[in-house]
């Protein structure tokens, strides 16, 4: 697609002949892929030649009060597409009966059965000629349909989980009212009102808002949100509201949005085999050989002597139809030798095995896609896992706190009462920087307290209330004259309150360096302000980056009270007092360290790739267990500028890729299976990672965080997002792995048997 932006040869009216005649009498005067490409490419040269957001109102033919019509939601949908994306049909019951008899070892077995019973029938008659094709009958027919219904019956489990996912539901303006649809039944011209946690339904123009902060990571994998406003007003689906509010205008639905142009791609590749599924191939065309050679030389060696025999009796030309079926035995003999050789009974252990194993992974939070997709993981001989919601929570905590002069350890209720103790003297002013300094809100839905808002804020929020806070207490309590929002310029937030004791009183929180710089006094044990020595600054500084260095984000809080009242809703920059300094953190899953070092352990090398920056990366890398002294931690940009002999020589001592694209990501796992034969597990939950998913040789996706186009890539939906099921996905496909005859009496115990350490090592060792 050109690009919106280059019209230097473009004539007036250009994009209206394309439009149908109802179209145009309908008001609409731009045609389709010509708002697509403005809003996918950001192109804000084009928008600008349209008239801006209210030239393209009119030339979609909306009003931003009214908002769409009822009367006229047919012919939107019918010149600018359904909000809906292009997916797979759903496949019938028989459609995965074909695509199991498609197995190169059913397919020799099924020739030995046809051409066993053609000649059993022939040397030994009805019915007893039958037997043995029929028993390599009955054997294929078990393991086409073993394999038929689980992954039936695992692809209906994913549709129900997918379509759970769906129901989502956003306000929109229509007929000048306000009212509820489904994202499914927007259509171009919607005018949509976003606020704090919506998807965004579909790509559009930001038309006005408050602070709207827009969560791209799922489509670009960068982790920091991106600040959305008229001049940089371009919303794509698929995103999220992290924090802010705002009205979107529907510009491009459907297959036209960058969303659905990923997942057309992606539909388009296909599926490779996996490592039993080519050693179980490699097998049958090895019996084969040997079963066939045997059988021709058996077959010669008796025809030989037959002839010989009859030479000798001078009888060559003698022929009789007993010589017939003395050959014809001669034959059938040689057919039994390629029968015998085919051992149709491993198949069919596998495929029990694999199904039981499928099974029992469900109960372990993961929905296996495919039923080959647990003996895939068993293969694995490396993992590449995310950061965020998969080693970590993805919920963001206060970890460490400096206050009145000291720095304490925060562990959840556990330490409530050393910390109420500890602050004593700061506690009211620290709950008022926290509950009326935000943008944020506590609200109780069926009994239970749930914050609205960003990572950090709900982090805060939800120490305030360890405390013993009452956030709507401490709101009720003050006037809120000025708010200024955090931004990515000033990496702050303030507020402008009423003193209760009369003035004003000022709140900031943000980034620690420029918060500090702020400050000149600070807040001691007694609750007194204190002045701020040079002595003190650098002590302060020295925790912050105490705080940095152990992957925290730190904020500084502070307040400054203002008497002056000739000053009129002014938010001061200087003269603050420090109040505290609080480290954030994303905290590690309980159990991964122990799952990494069972991997490790087992011969599976676990490498991280993620978008976060490297200290916070190699942080919890070593956290985890999963970067060691020897290990390497790189950038994506410096991977990226290598050249392929230099990515050869570093990749096997990557352990941590930070800030990292998609690109870097993908390439990653191309190298290690195309020139280290690995096979390369992958973990995802955004778009973006769907191109690694697909590329790896077994995906496994997030259910909880997870998009659909990220799970419609993986062959394995883990549905607590947690890094110990991936790595019982792992066990339970070893001990398939590790003998498909007696893996079933393994699988059924405790500690998983032997079958843990069996196996281990690259494609080239299998």
């Amino acid at each position: 697609m050109h690009g919106a932006g280059d019209r230097s040869n473009e004539k007036p009216g250009q994009d209206e002949y394309k439009l149908s005649e109802d179209a145009r009498i309908a008001g609409f005067s731009i045609y389709p892929d010509e708002l697509a490409s403005i809003t996918c490419g950001h192109d804000i040269q084009a928008l600008k030649m349209h008239g801006g957001i209210h030239g393209i109102l009119r030339k979609v033919s909306v009003s931003l009060d009214e908002g769409v019509k009822d009367s006229n939601i047919p012919i939107r949908q019918n010149v600018y597409g359904l909000n809906r994306y292009t997916e797979k049909p759903p496949g019938t019951f028989f459609m995965f009966v074909w695509e199991a008899l498609q197995d190169l070892t059913l397919i020799i077995l099924m020739v030995c059965a046809v051409v066993s019973i053609g000649v059993g029938i022939a040397t030994e008659g009805w019915p007893k000629g039958m037997d043995d094709g029929v028993g390599i009958l009955i054997s294929i027919v078990l393991v086409v349909v073993v394999t038929a219904i689980s992954d039936y019956r695992q692809a209906l489990q994913f549709k129900d989980l997918d379509r759970e996912k769906k129901k989502i539901f956003v306000q929109v303006t229509r007929d000048k009212k306000r009212q509820k649809v489904s994202i499914y039944d927007l259509v171009v011209g919607d005018i949509v009102h976003l606020s704090i946690g919506d998807q965004v339904p579909a790509d559009g123009f930001f038309i006005s808002g408050y602070s709207l902060l827009i969560d791209e990571s799922s489509l670009s994998g960068e982790s920091e949100p991106v600040n959305v406003y008229e001049e940089k007003p371009f919303l794509l689906s698929g995103t999220k509201v992290q924090d802010g509010s705002g009205i979107m205008l529907v510009t491009t639905v459907g297959m036209r949005t960058k969303w659905g142009k990923l997942m057309t791609a992606l539909s388009e590749e296909e599926e490779d085999e996996t490592p039993l599924q080519v050693k179980l191939n490699g097998v049958a065309i090895i019996i084969g050989k040997i079963g066939l050679t045997f059988a021709v030389l058996t077959f010669s060696v008796l025809a030989v002597r037959f002839l010989v025999e009859k030479i000798l009796n001078n009888e060559i030309t003698d022929w009789s139809s007993t010589d017939a079926v003395i050959l014809l035995n001669y034959f059938a003999i040689a057919v039994t030798i390629i029968v015998v050789a085919v051992p149709e009974g491993l198949l069919l252990a596998a495929t029990l095995s694999l199904a039981f194993a499928m099974k029992k992974l469900m109960n372990d939070r993961a929905l296996v896609r495919h039923l080959s997709a647990c003996e895939t993981m068993g293969s694995a001989s490396c993992i590449c896992t995310d950061k965020t919601g998969t080693l970590t929570t993805n919920h963001m905590v206060v970890n460490k706190i400096w206050i009145c002069g000291k720095p304490l350890d925060v562990k959840g209720n556990e330490s409530k009462e050393i910390l109420s103790s500890e602050i004593s003297g700061a506690s009211s002013i620290l709950l008022q920087v926290i509950f009326q300094n935000t943008s944020s809100e506590v609200v109780m839905e069926d009994g239970k307290t749930s914050i609205l808002g960003t990572p950090t804020e709900l982090a805060l929020l939800e120490f305030g209330l360890l405390l013993g806070g009452d956030f709507d207490a401490v709101r009720r309590e003050v006037n809120i004259h000025k708010v200024e929002p955090f931004n990515f310029v000033r990496k702050k937030m303030s507020v402008l309150v009423d003193h209760p004791h009369g003035g004003k009183r000022a709140f900031c929180k943000g980034a620690s360096e420029i918060v500090l710089r702020m400050c000149n006094k600070f807040i001691d044990f007694n609750g007194e302000s204190v002045i701020l020595s040079l002595e003190q600054v650098k002590n302060i500084t020295d925790v912050i980056n105490s705080f940095a260095s152990e992957a925290l984000r730190t904020l500084c809080l502070a307040f400054k009270n203002i008497d002056d009242s000739s000053i009129e809703n002014e938010i001061p920059d200087d003269g603050y007092t420090l109040i505290a300094v609080v480290g954030i953190k994303d905290p590690v899953r309980p159990g991964v360290k122990d799952a990494v070092q069972t991997c490790l352990a087992a011969g599976i090398t676990v490498r991280m790739v993620t978008g976060d920056n490297l200290n916070t990366a190699k942080a919890i890398a070593k956290e985890c267990g999963i970067l060691t002294e020897d290990g390497l931690a790189i950038e994506g940009q410096e991977f990226h500028n290598m050249s392929p002999e230099q990515k050869k020589a570093v990749i096997p001592r990557i352990q941590v890729m930070a800030q990292s694209l998609p690109l870097d990501k993908h390439t990653l796992v191309k190298t290690l299976r195309d020139e280290f034969g690995e096979v390369v597990a992958v973990t995802g939950d955004g778009t973006n990672d769907a191109p690694a998913l697909h590329e790896a040789d077994i995906g496994l996706a997030m259910g909880i965080a997870g998009t659909e186009v990220a799970k419609e890539s993986a062959d394995v939906i883990i549905l607590d997002d947690n890094f110990k099921t991936i790595v019982n996905v792992a066990r339970w496909g070893r001990s398939v792995i590790c003998s498909p005859y007696g893996c079933a009496i393994a699988l059924g115990q405790h500690d998983y048997g032997p079958s843990w350490g069996i196996g281990t090592g690259n494609r080239a060792s299998k």
